[in-house]
């Protein structure tokens, strides 16, 4: 008898570039952790620029938000089912071959905590669930962040739970770094595998690409080269480093709702430099914030790093610098695609709603208990 059955991780980043896909298969008889997951295949769609400014202009409020909301909320259902299509015709499987399509959805706002603006916490991910199980024929979980808002917690990170499973060692200290539009760790210690915790760092490449679409041509600095031009500020690093979020302690999430270019502003508008120098600045403030977390926690460590950062060779530059007593350590080593590997714990996140497998940390999240996270939509 076959005791394995495959999920597809589908996963949209807040760097709005694309749609990441993984194809992972787990054994029936692995009822608890993430030990049981392998990825056997990996897609990646990119956006069109349209669609990616549709994205990028629901970030922050502007006009007839809803209106524009709700129309990408389909829009990208359709794209994500085509890009589902599409990768199950390259594995030449059907959709009865996938028990459920574990889907994050894009994040367009996440407000974890009551400000003066938000009285109720809220976070929101579109591309419609409904949309996406009748357009491929394949049951999709999605909505995995609310339960957890519901119980208080910030609905993020999610992943920690599949990290401890995945990397989790009890000879070493390991961090799991994913460096998107915003950063965040995973910390799991040797010693107390249950006190995993993990929270955002703060930006990642959000406002590296925000400046360098600001002064060049194209979305992203492709491997850090412009920075590399320029200088490190250490003056405009040290005010960067001065707001509170840095310092704030864990539990804590944030978005570009926070970390975006009026926040940018602040600190550019009189600025001198050389737009290059920003650039450098804002490269080593992702691996400071970074590092200085890794290093409060760990005195020595392996740290794995995924995410789109990890193609800025400038940033991982400063990284090996800032963590010179830590080691970092390529996903490759454990057969994963570190750019599939946020797409493989939603698959997971999938997998654990139908096991009735917790899939929050409360020490992560701040959420009052854990919970068997998402919702079922058949098609």
């Amino acid at each position: 008898m076959n005791n394995k059955i495959r999920y597809i991780g589908l996963m949209s980043g807040t760097s709005a570039d694309g749609i990441d896909l993984a194809l992972v298969e787990f054994d029936t008889h692995q009822t608890q952790g993430a030990n049981g997951a392998n990825l056997i295949a990996s897609y990646y769609q990119a956006y069109d620029n349209a669609t990616h400014q549709k994205i990028m202009s629901l970030y922050n409020a502007s006009s007839n938000e809803i209106d524009r909301a709700g129309s990408l909320d389909i829009e990208l259902a359709q794209l994500f089912s085509q890009a589902i299509l599409q990768f199950l015709q390259q594995e030449n499987l059907s959709p009865a071959d996938i028990t459920a399509i574990g889907s994050h959805g894009q994040t367009i706002r996440h407000r974890p905590i009551k400000n003066q603006d938000i009285s109720t916490p809220f976070t929101l991910q579109i591309g419609c669930l409904q949309s996406l199980a009748l357009l491929t024929g394949i049951r999709v979980v999605g909505d995995f962040r609310t339960k957890d808002i519901a119980l208080g917690g910030q609905g993020a990170p999610l992943v920690p739970a599949f990290h401890q499973a995945i990397f989790g060692s009890t000879e070493k200290d390991v961090f799991v770094v994913n460096i998107g539009g915003i950063a965040n760790i995973t910390f799991l210690p040797k010693h107390a595998p249950h006190n995993t915790t993990g929270f955002d760092t703060g930006p990642g490449n959000a406002l590296m690409d925000y400046w360098f679409g600001q002064h060049q041509s194209g979305r992203f600095d492709a491997e850090g080269q412009w920075a590399s031009s320029g200088n490190v500020c250490p003056n405009l690093l040290q005010a960067m480093l001065s707001d509170a979020y840095f310092t704030q302690a864990a539990p804590k999430s944030t978005g570009r709702e926070y970390f975006n270019a009026q926040w940018l502003t602040k600190f550019t508008a009189q600025s001198t430099l050389k737009a290059a120098d920003i650039q450098a600045t804002l490269t080593a403030l992702t691996a400071e914030t970074i590092a200085q977390d890794i290093n409060q926690l760990s005195t020595k460590s392996d740290v794995y790093i995924c995410g789109g950062g990890i193609e800025n060779n400038f940033l991982i530059s400063l990284l090996n610098q800032k963590l010179n007593n830590h080691k970092i350590v390529n996903t490759h080593t454990k057969n994963i695609n570190s750019d599939s590997l946020e797409a493989m714990a939603f698959a997971w996140l999938a997998f654990a709603f139908d096991k009735n497998i917790f899939g929050n940390i409360p020490a992560v999240t701040g959420a009052s208990k854990p919970a068997v996270l998402g919702i079922s939509v058949n098609p």
